[in-house]
């Protein structure tokens, strides 16, 4: 299937002899105005389609019940040197087990139990430089890092920290010669995603993590691996990592649990401090259901991983018909280096909210980007990054689905998709949407001006 190329909507307005440019979507105006008008014409929903699995993931029924004693009968502390607390205690390291096996770690002792990716990896970042004794340093990123990741990066360089962000292409992915180039006798610590969690995009994390170790072997390779644990292969022996961080929610397991592998031999500071858990790692009582619920999302995503992942890349392959089926619509991101489970999507002329809201009125839910960040009014910065214009950027909607959704589902959502961005497009001014500048990857692509 060739990409399609999308144009924009209209050329700028003529308004009394002068040129006006159209209203810029940035003000969102528009779409409380779209969305009234189209949910006059919509049903009430009589099915509920979840394809935001990017945001988080239903707990396998496995994983539940494996959790639910330690809510009850087995509610010993794994301090405790009792029988109630050696018991957890037990339950808890062999939950450690399985995650080490999940990323085929050298050790268990190397996976360290957090509250989440966020705190992952901040631990990561913090423990590497400031919280290790650094006052300055220099830390490489990308432009497209999860909000958590670049929030930590800001705080940094407000310490007097040097933090150089990579660009990427077009399709989402950077250049490991660029990572090779930032480096610097003062780095401390590179940190690139492996998967992008708007558009599914794969990073090349272990050609920049060999690299970087051929250049300057002391400099730590973190990677935010949130997004790809259980949909595509993740073995940090492969990655050549020193530091990876993922979250439970993201593959089936529960809110709340994550973890971040630490190589044996990276020494990096605890952000939490007066305990002795975790291997001094981070202090406090640890979450029991929630570490075994992990373990066994992690031991199911081992057991499961083929079948699971051939019927992701099947449910993309059905997905992408939509671009074939609905006009004026553009793929974000690679096409083959590429998460199964993840399509974002350009629907130009369409308030991407709008769309969100109306596809949600009519039972299938959606997003217009990374889930901790949706509430901004902001264009993604990941597509900004990628060189859309805001325009398109406001334009594009992810959609991500899991093991658990069916073709039926699907094709719901497609045609429910393409009924309600027909309608968006119906009743939308040329001067309420604005234009793509001439910038946006869909003018490279050979469209033009129209």
């Amino acid at each position: 299937m060739e990409e399609k190329i999308f144009r924009q909507v209209s050329p700028v307005l003529k308004v009394e002899g002068a040129v006006k440019k159209p209203t810029r979507i940035s003000e969102r105006k528009v779409c409380k105005k779209m969305s009234a008008e189209v949910l006059t014409a919509t049903k009430v929903a009589v099915r509920e389609v979840y394809l935001d699995y990017n945001a988080t993931t239903p707990v396998d029924p496995e994983v539940r019940d494996a959790m639910l004693p330690f809510l009850s009968d087995e509610f010993g502390n794994p301090s405790s040197v009792h029988p109630p607390g050696r018991r957890v205690r037990k339950a808890v390291e062999n939950a450690r087990e399985q995650v080490a096996r999940l990323l085929n770690a050298f050790e268990p002792s190397e996976i360290v139990f957090t509250s989440g990716a966020t705190e992952a990896n901040n631990m990561a970042i913090l423990g590497a430089t400031l919280f290790a004794g650094h006052k300055s340093g220099h830390i490489i990123t990308t432009q497209i890092e999860h909000p958590c990741v670049l929030g930590v990066c800001k705080f940094l360089e407000q310490q007097g920290f040097q933090v150089t962000y990579l660009p990427v292409d077009r399709q989402c992915r950077v250049d490991p010669e660029s990572v090779l180039e930032a480096l610097t006798d003062d780095t401390l610590i590179v940190s690139v995603m492996l998967a992008n969690n708007e558009t599914g995009t794969l990073q090349p994390v272990a050609e920049i993590a060999k690299l970087v170790k051929s250049k300057k072997p002391n400099v730590l390779v973190h990677t935010d691996a949130v997004q790809a644990i259980a949909k595509v292969p993740v073995d940090v022996q492969s990655l050549g990592v020193d530091l990876l961080a993922l979250s439970a929610h993201k593959f089936y397991g529960p809110k709340g649990v994550g973890a971040l592998y630490i190589r044996k031999g990276v020494e990096i500071a605890p952000l939490l401090r007066g305990g002795h858990q975790e291997h001094g790692m981070r202090a406090g009582t640890e979450n029991v259901a929630g570490i075994i619920g992990l373990g066994v999302a992690s031991e199911i995503a081992i057991r499961d991983f083929e079948i699971v992942a051939n019927r992701l890349w099947s449910l993309r392959k059905r997905f992408l018909r939509l671009l074939d089926e609905l006009s004026m619509t553009r793929l974000n991101g690679h096409r083959e280096q590429t998460l199964p489970s993840t399509a974002n999507v350009c629907l130009l002329g369409a308030d991407a909210l709008a769309v969100q809201s109306n596809l949600g009125q009519r039972g299938v839910c959606v997003s217009v980007g990374s889930a901790c960040s949706s509430g901004s009014l902001k264009p993604s910065h990941v597509l900004r990054a990628m060189g859309l214009s805001e325009m398109a950027a406001f334009c594009s909607v992810r959609f991500s689905w899991g093991k658990f959704n069916s073709e039926d589902e699907i094709d719901f959502a497609i045609e429910q998709t393409k009924e309600v961005v027909t309608i968006l497009r119906e009743i939308t001014l040329p001067e309420e949407i604005g234009v793509c500048d001439e910038n946006c990857p869909c003018f490279f692509e050979g469209a033009g001006i129209a």
